[in-house]
């Protein structure tokens, strides 16, 4: 959960219905077929060609319980506890869209089935499934779930970027777990970015009503088509206030490529750190405006490098759009494929230039846990990306980790960003290289994740 002028929601959830008893039903005027000889205009013929498409999805997780007793190995023999991790499940409802009948692959969100250990996918028609899960972004939160399934009916995909403000839409899903509900409005805003929750947002904004449950369903235009998976909404109380967000099409479509062919994505950088121009910098670089980022530092061999830019240089425009800030830099390289060739503007020494880069892989440094002790044999770590550090972060990444391992017995997850080792900060792969060797009778490794620092300890 994330505030921004008040609550901004990832739509997933469960909620309790009160029964307040049989109340008697009152009788209502049905509209005309026709007014005026003109008939009477309905979503219903649309609707029935989408609402097949649009499914229930639950997941069971489970996740370890923590506890600075239990959690104590000495504690544990001491007592004769078993030495096996406790752990809860944890239940919770989604939406998502089929947009691939014959594969039966499906778009939700990533904070639907991300780290699920379990996901059912219920159709309309009330057939319940298994679903495999293909791949996962939490960066734009888009995933992609797929099923075996007969007789499944997808989704056409339209061109988001064609939408305007004021295009009626209808969001078609599943909230608060009362079974497959319509809304519907207009477009209200595009290109919506810098709501929190994920690292990469170009935000289609909504007023058809979007609430707990919806995440991952769909958002469609007037043809039926496809063009945004809802996501978040805005919210004081938890409920619909009339703006909700749904990732474009043009977007989670680019995504769900990458996962379905390499079950990640595979993001382009400059290879650049930056910094946000203020008036004292503005003045020490001779420029006269505060709009733009200045340039700290280029990577060796990065497409920045390539491209000629430099230290100091203050970055203006990115493929002809004003750069105001360092995230959103950040956020237009992130939402670009890998591959894509861009045009900057920048100012250096008060003259203006342009020049045209082709957006890289960023090579991160890596090693194998079992070179620096046996207990984490299994493990994987990375540096952190660019665009994590320059948003403050330190540490080194986790990326895998094998099941049933020591470390995974213990606790340590993929994706949890390791910042010490007992008393030694650690900021980078060459840092925790330099601990090879040293085996501390008890390994301690602190861990920074969504829910905060916590530590994992190993014998």
């Amino acid at each position: 959960m994330k505030h921004w002028m008040g609550r901004i929601t990832r739509t997933l959830g469960l909620c309790s219905v009160l029964a307040l008893g049989a109340l008697p039903l009152t009788s209502r005027a049905a509209l005309p077929p026709a007014v005026d000889g003109q008939p009477m205009p309905s979503l219903a013929p649309m609707l029935h060609k989408v609402t097949p498409a649009v499914v229930n999805i639950s997941t069971k997780t489970r996740v370890p319980v923590r506890d600075p007793y239990f959690d104590d190995p000495l504690f544990r023999q001491f007592f004769g506890l078993p030495d096996t991790p406790r752990e809860r499940t944890e239940q919770s409802l989604g939406s998502g869209v089929v947009v691939d009948a014959a594969k039966g692959y499906i778009l939700t969100n990533n904070h639907v089935v991300g780290g699920a250990d379990d996901i059912t996918v219920t159709l309309q028609d009330g057939r319940n499934f298994k679903g495999t899960l293909i791949g996962t972004d939490p960066d734009t939160d888009v995933a992609v779930v797929q099923i075996k399934a007969s007789g499944l009916q997808a989704l056409p995909m339209a061109d988001s970027s064609k939408l305007q403000v004021g295009d009626f839409v209808v969001a078609v899903g599943d909230p608060f777990g009362l079974g497959q509900t319509v809304t519907s409005g207009i477009v209200s805003a595009l290109g919506r970015s810098g709501l929190g929750g994920t690292n990469y947002q170009n935000f289609i904004q909504t007023d058809a009503s979007i609430n707990p449950g919806n995440s991952g369903g769909a958002l469609v235009n007037l043809r039926g088509e496809l063009v945004g998976i809802n996501s978040m909404i805005f919210s004081p109380s938890g409920a619909s206030a009339g703006i909700g967000f749904a990732i474009p099409t043009n977007l989670s479509g680019e995504v769900m490529k990458q996962l379905i062919a390499h079950g990640k994505v595979q993001r382009g950088s400059l290879g650049v750190q930056t910094q946000d121009i203020t008036p004292r910098i503005a003045k020490l670089l001779g420029v006269s405006n505060t709009e733009g980022v200045v340039v700290t530092r280029v990577s060796e061999g990065s497409p920045a490098a390539a491209a000629g830019i430099e230290p100091g240089d203050v970055l203006t425009t990115l493929n002809g759009k004003p750069l105001r800030d360092s995230d959103e830099l950040r956020n237009s390289e992130g939402l670009l494929p890998l591959g894509s060739e861009v045009t900057l503007g920048l100012l250096r020494e008060g003259k203006t230039r342009q020049v045209h880069a082709t957006l890289a892989a960023e090579k991160l440094a890596t090693v194998e846990g079992a070179r620096l002790d046996p207990r984490l044999t299994g493990v994987s770590f990375s540096e952190l990306s660019q665009s994590e550090r320059s948003q403050g972060l330190a540490g080194v990444r986790v990326t895998a980790v094998q099941p049933g391992s020591i470390a995974a017995r213990a606790g340590l997850q993929q994706g949890d960003v390791l910042i010490g080792i007992g008393n030694r900060r650690i900021t980078s792969v060459r840092g925790l290289q330099a601990l090879a060797g040293v085996r501390p009778r008890q390994l301690a490794l602190a861990i920074a994740d969504d829910q905060g620092m916590h530590y994992v300890l190993m014998n």
